[in-house]
């Protein structure tokens, strides 16, 4: 297993006789695809800051549509550089271009950092470098998690693994995991290969006051939920707890942010239905930028109650924003949350859930004091400066070797 330093500035890299160039291979940078997309390019960005050399090389994907880009051209963005390629297939994503472009210059890169398995972006940048004698790292995004083994076309996955996965895993010059509790639900499958932990990056805004909105400030309690509307979120949950919620604060409303399949978009509005809460339920839909930071400061307490969740950038990012967080035992960084005072951590169930909820609106001053120390919690663990340098220090310990 490699160790990873805490931390690394710019200057450090300046030691080498040239910068290191790092090819990061992903399936689709789309928004569409939530949590991963914003994670890739804060990766890179605070790479590029360390002076690290940062390609992308990804698809046209963005779910049923494509994204609207140049396909096998460099794009500028910042100081890195995307290469597109056109998706042949929904299923796989598959891009014979990208695999095409993959062989031609690989041998350019110093190492390869694979974001994703089960994906044929993934597999052909294993392959490739491999053959070419480059050195890679796969980051699996949760998809090794059990939740996801058991419900997600639980056949095709163990059939996929037995044969193509688990050797893409092996031959990996490190696996990283973004929690300890990933890397634990992935040992299960007896992968012998080098595990790091290193958490995903979240942008901390500049100032570390904490906003207004926290605690007593508002007048109407706000539960935010804002992630992918997903069945491994806890949806389901969420609405059976406010339910009960309403019983004790009667004006509190639910905002759900977020988009997802509309058959399961259709079931969780019915279920508000039966639970009688839809007049209370806000469906904003998928949001970014100014309306995300205005949620973000309507809310009074953020809460992801998922059944399963390798990371949860999402709640990271109220933390950032100060927000108390309410969230399950499930997602990866709750001992981060339960040591830093940060929030309530629960088990998946509605009465759990509704508990801790209505101990958050009942006593505000207690939730604003959560929220302060979670901004102070994002910004010493999840900065992109912090992240990228423990990256940075992963590189260079492969390298070495």
């Amino acid at each position: 297993m490699f160790t990873v330093a805490p931390s690394f500035t710019p200057s450090q890299q300046g030691a080498a006789t040239r910068p290191l160039k790092v090819l990061h291979v992903i399936p689709s940078v789309a928004a569409f695809r939530g949590g991963p997309s914003q994670v890739i390019r804060m990766v890179t960005e605070g790479l590029a800051e360390c002076g690290i050399g940062v390609d992308v090389a990804t698809t046209d994907d963005n779910g049923p549509t494509r994204l609207p880009v140049a396909h096998g051209v460099p794009v500028r963005e910042g100081e890195v550089t995307y290469w597109y390629f056109a998706r042949q297939i929904r299923p796989y994503t598959c891009s014979l271009p990208l695999s095409s472009w993959l062989w031609r210059h690989m041998h350019e890169y110093d190492l390869v950092h694979i974001h994703t398995v089960f994906a044929y972006a993934s597999t052909a940048a294993a392959m490739i470098a491999r053959a070419k004698g480059v050195p890679y790292i796969v980051r699996p995004l949760g998809v090794l998690n059990r939740w996801g083994f058991e419900n997600r076309k639980p056949f095709l996955k163990r059939l996929s693994f037995a044969a193509i996965d688990k050797r893409i895993l092996l031959h990996a010059a490190a696996v990283q995991y973004t929690s300890e509790q990933e890397k634990a639900e992935a040992e299960r499958l007896c992968v012998a290969a080098n595990a790091v932990v290193v958490p995903n990056p979240i942008r901390i805004p500049g100032d570390l006051a904490p906003p207004e909105h926290t605690g007593g400030g508002v007048a109407q309690p706000v539960i935010l939920f804002m992630s992918r509307l997903d069945e491994k979120k806890g949806l389901d949950l969420l609405i059976q707890a406010f339910a009960r919620v309403k019983r004790r604060f009667p004006e509190s409303v639910l905002v759900v942010a977020g988009s997802g399949g509309a058959p399961l978009e259709k079931s969780l509005r019915l279920l508000a239905e039966r639970e009688q809460v839809a007049d209370a339920i806000e469906w904003a839909g998928f949001v970014s930028g100014a309306p995300k930071r205005d949620l973000l400061a309507r809310a009074r307490v953020f809460v992801l109650p998922s059944y399963s969740e390798n990371f949860g950038v999402a709640v990271v990012e109220a933390m950032a924003a100060g927000l108390p967080v309410v969230i399950s035992d499930q997602i990866g960084i709750h001992p981060a949350i339960t040591q830093g005072g940060a929030g309530l951590v629960t088990p998946c169930s509605v009465s759990a859930l509704s508990d801790a909820l209505v101990a958050m609106l009942a006593d505000p001053a207690a939730g604003k004091a959560m929220g302060e120390r979670g901004r102070q919690v994002a910004s010493n663990e999840f900065s992109i400066p912090i992240v990228a340098g423990k990256l940075v220090s992963l590189y260079q310990s492969i390298l070495r070797h």
